[in-house]
């Protein structure tokens, strides 16, 4: 049970709340400075050693990157010059409200002779407050934001295993700041119409015909850490797709295929049951769509 720990919602929202537009100030740095790639590739924080990092952002022909230390719980940013800075997330007056850690974050940049602008308005969460003007999220608990860190790792590790296997292309497995949300999507090569209606990130991430796998803490709506899945353009009949394991299933509400992370953790081999639920979302939303059958990999023997 600890290696996978308990992550309810309810005991840590506030903090994750708060982590939430940390990462939002972090992540528009490489929107702000890193060429555009389809579906938005350029954006997302990848897991580290340590935390979550941004990996090298240009700054000219120099770079710098940025990286959540969810061990000693701190921003670090570096410069490939050599100049380091550390943000610390739990000062002894307190967790830093998110106006105060956007202002230490730009102020470390410039020093380092990085010279960035990023828009202020948070993205993807009802009644956004712009960075400069948030002082109502300010909670950091260390013990969850380790444990949700330790869940992402791990989950990391699997979610590489599934796409390392995949012959068309894919995304990398990276952590959209926007939805929270660690994600891989493999794409069939064709393109997609975006929804009717759909916003700018919705026209450019959902412009190609895509199956898509993640893992997210919760939120209002979903007040549970889980796995989901799903094929766009929506295909006619996954609503009676077969998916495994057996605390897996289709959610209308949603349009997704959902696997609640508790019953993940308490089963007796969660990383099997993780690659359980990826694989059979796939082949499910892959037959559905008429996707290549030799697009993946047999699994090689012991991996």
């Amino acid at each position: 049970m600890d290696e996978w720990p308990a992550l309810p919602y309810s005991e840590w929202s506030e903090t994750l709340d708060t982590l939430h537009m940390y990462t939002q100030v972090v992540g528009k740095l490489r929107l702000a400075l890193s060429p555009f790639e389809p579906e938005w590739a350029n954006v997302g924080l990848y897991l580290t050693a340590r935390g979550l990092g941004t990996s090298p952002i240009p700054n000219g022909l120099a770079t710098f990157e940025a990286e959540f230390d969810c061990l000693d719980h701190a921003l670090v940013l570096r410069t490939s010059g050599g100049d380091v800075a550390a943000i610390d997330l739990v000062p002894p007056t307190g967790p830093l409200p998110v106006a105060g850690f956007h202002a230490e974050v730009l102020a470390c940049l410039d020093r380092m002779g990085v010279d960035v602008t990023i828009t202020e308005l948070p993205q993807e969460v009802p009644d956004p407050i712009p960075f400069s003007e948030d002082v109502v999220h300010r909670s950091y608990d260390p013990v969850y934001v380790h444990r949700f860190w330790q869940v992402l790792r791990q989950v990391d590790v699997v979610m590489k295993r599934h796409r390392a296997r995949f012959w068309g292309k894919t995304s990398p497995v990276h952590f959209f700041w926007g939805s929270f949300d660690l994600a891989n999507t493999r794409y069939s090569g064709r393109h997609a119409a975006p929804p009717v209606g759909a916003g700018p990130i919705m026209l450019k991430a959902e412009d190609a015909e895509q199956i898509a796998v993640g893992f997210w803490a919760g939120d209002q709506r979903t007040p549970f850490p889980a796995f989901y899945a799903y094929g766009y353009p929506r295909p006619d009949g996954c609503e009676d797709a077969v998916c495994r394991p057996g605390a897996a299933a289709w959610v209308e509400s949603a349009g997704l295929f959902i696997l609640p992370y508790e019953d993940v953790r308490t089963s007796p081999d969660p990383a099997a049951a993780i690659t359980e639920f990826l694989d059979s979302t796939y082949q499910a939303c892959a037959q559905l769509m008429g996707w290549a059958a030799d697009l993946v990999l047999q699994q090689p023997a012991g991996g």
